[in-house]
């Protein structure tokens, strides 16, 4: 069985929210505010993108995870290989991750939206 999410976003939006305290910290794990600060000018881009990643994983994994309410942003962490492709690593437990055979995201961004698909092949 495939599942399947997307979301896209206004890069001024996470701007703005990354302004405010708080909310860095609570959707982001340490490598990624490491990774996005070390972009410099394209921060937003890169904090845009991965807000974009984890709704995308989100949407694709909704009808596996066991209680919607628990789930934290930092559950779900999106770290590039040595190639600058993103992969996702699942930091949770109210996931049976057993049933992810594997799982695929692709970022992309541009001066004013990021955006992010998910694939996701589950065992069956």
């Amino acid at each position: 069985m495939i599942k399947c999410g997307t979301d896209i976003i206004e890069i001024a939006r996470i701007k703005d929210a990354i302004e405010k305290e708080g909310f860095k910290e609570r959707v982001y794990t340490e490598k990624e505010i490491e990774y996005c600060e070390s972009k410099n000018v394209q921060k937003y881009q890169s904090y845009s993108g991965r807000f974009a990643a984890k709704e995308a994983i989100f949407k694709a994994l909704s009808t596996l995870i066991k209680d919607k309410y628990k789930i934290k942003w930092t559950d779900f962490e999106i770290i590039n290989d040595k190639k600058g492709k993103p992969n996702v690593q699942i930091n949770t437990n109210i996931l049976d991750k057993s049933l992810i055979k594997n799982i695929d995201v692709s970022i992309s961004h541009c001066k004013e939206y990021a955006t992010a698909v998910c694939i996701i092949e589950i065992n069956n």
